[in-house]
């Protein structure tokens, strides 16, 4: 994979609405983000260079007409086995809302790069949006569904974890991620999704649960590449959020001059988009989501949210998952209630490869569950199991019945990795009793369509047949 990484760099064209540029001048193409402070006026773009010394320029068009961002924001990466690289960041502003714009980049003086996108939608606006985990095993499956993603032209794609494989490492994003998803044309080995839709990551075990920097000195990646909101609780390393980092102070010190403020305040966020609030969590098993401070930013980012006509939670492990597969890690089961108090309607996560669809439930914990501990030091934590009652809501069919009395919790890990347990899918008594779809013998992704207060949500396999359908109105 690393060759042909390469070979597209060296050879990369742009479809026609893009300029010619030499793969010499970008390590990594420009792609969007939503930014640390998002709005449907703004998105931020983000590019990877080798050359520390270019000046940069970055023009959209608003109305027609051409205008200058702010100068560009350089961060540099130096780690001790991967080449030095500069990552810019520049904010696309005065967008309007929901309109198809351009953009180009200069490097002294000359246009090396420029494509189309468009700026996220406003509250009254109806929009698409995508959902997809366990997506940067860099397979032929993930290639195939990364491809009918850019066919089906979302808005905005969210990932729930485990953006790339295995390790979260720089050189796991260069063969496993970039190649496929910030590709520089359609082809067999990826699509332009990146550059012209923003991208939405919640961390997975993949990409967080490698942290020693010797033995990885390019490790969590996703503090270095992404742009997210750094809205969620403060924290510090070793307590309830974040497990301690390992490693030499070079090694350390040179990945925390890389991920800056990302670190470690980007694995829980919230943002609007449209007339939806989403929560963006970690679900990893380091996290004690017991804690008092995760708890209650929860409850009050929810109670905030009370003009959002939506509310979706997005994180990685799912509470309520009918594999055999990770079927212990349950500690997400105990915000419940909270999700509920708080008017969530959907939760997506990943982690379990395939898709799932619960009936719209109401749960209550019995108390705090029992922590896991596991692996050769019996000491790795492996989650909590979580026992409760639930109430299910089983007149809802999303079809003639479109107003669920509860939560709907979806897995929609099968993005591209290995699936889990396909010889469920038609095995029914192996489910749980809140378990109303199970998928498991084909890769799919979510599909969703906002407009005002009618939410469809399609699950859709690589050629366009749809695997499962509901509907969610609201009066």
């Amino acid at each position: 994979m690393k060759n042909i990484f390469i070979a597209i760099l060296l050879t990369i064209s742009f479809a026609p609405t893009f300029a010619q540029t030499d793969g010499a001048v970008f390590v990594t193409t420009p792609y969007l983000q939503i930014g640390s402070s998002p709005s449907a006026q703004t998105l931020q773009l983000l590019w990877h260079t080798a050359d520390a010394n270019a000046t940069w320029i970055v023009e959209h068009q608003v109305n027609n007409q051409w205008v200058r961002s702010e100068n560009p924001v350089a961060t540099n990466i130096r780690l001790s086995n991967i080449d030095p690289h500069v990552v810019y960041r520049a904010t696309l502003q005065n967008l309007v809302p929901g309109s198809d714009f351009a953009y180009r980049v200069f490097k002294n003086g000359a246009e090396v790069f420029s494509a189309h996108a468009r700026a996220p939608k406003s509250a009254g606006q109806s929009y698409r949006f995508v959902v997809f985990g366990d997506i940067g095993a860099g397979t032929k499956e993930a290639k195939e569904i990364a491809n009918a993603v850019y066919h089906v032209k979302p808005d905005m794609v969210v990932v729930p974890g485990d953006i790339v494989y295995d390790y979260g490492l720089v050189s796991d994003y260069r063969t496993k991620f970039w190649p496929i998803y910030n590709a520089g044309k359609e082809d067999a080995i990826g699509v332009p999704l990146m550059r012209s839709v923003p991208f939405v990551g919640a961390v997975g075990n993949h990409d967080a649960d490698s942290r020693d920097l010797d033995k990885a000195p390019d490790a969590l990646a996703y503090y270095y590449y992404w742009d997210q909101p750094l809205n969620g609780p403060v924290s510090k390393e070793g307590g309830a959020i974040v497990p301690l980092l390992k490693g030499s102070d070079a090694h350390k010190n040179a990945f925390l001059e890389g991920a800056g403020n990302r670190y470690p305040a980007m694995t829980n966020f919230s943002f609007n988009y449209g007339n939806a609030h989403w929560l963006v969590l970690d679900a990893d098993n380091y996290v004690d989501w017991t804690d008092s401070l995760l708890v209650d930013w929860v409850k009050k980012d929810l109670a905030a949210a009370k003009d959002a006509q939506w509310r979706f939670v997005t994180y990685h492990h799912p509470g309520f998952n009918s594999s055999i597969e990770h079927f212990e890690q349950q500690q997400m089961r105990l915000l419940a209630p909270i999700f509920e108090k708080g008017n969530v309607d959907v939760v997506f996560s990943g982690h379990v490869h395939n898709y799932q669809r619960s009936f719209p439930m109401h749960f209550v914990p019995a108390g705090k569950g029992i922590l896991l501990v596991g692996g050769r030091d019996n000491k790795t934590l492996r989650g909590r199991t979580v026992n409760g009652h639930w109430t299910l809501d089983k007149n809802f069919d999303g079809k003639t019945e479109t107003h669920p009395n509860g939560v709907i919790y979806i897995v929609t890990g099968a993005g591209g990795q290995d699936l889990y347990n396909p010889e469920q899918e038609k095995d029914n008594d192996s489910w749980q009793k809140f378990t109303d779809k199970f998928i498991s013998t084909v890769h799919t992704f979510t599909i969703a369509d906002a407009n005002g207060k009618t939410l469809s949500i399609k699950q859709t396999d690589a050629i366009g047949k749809v695997v499962d359908s509901f509907t969610i109105t609201k009066n």
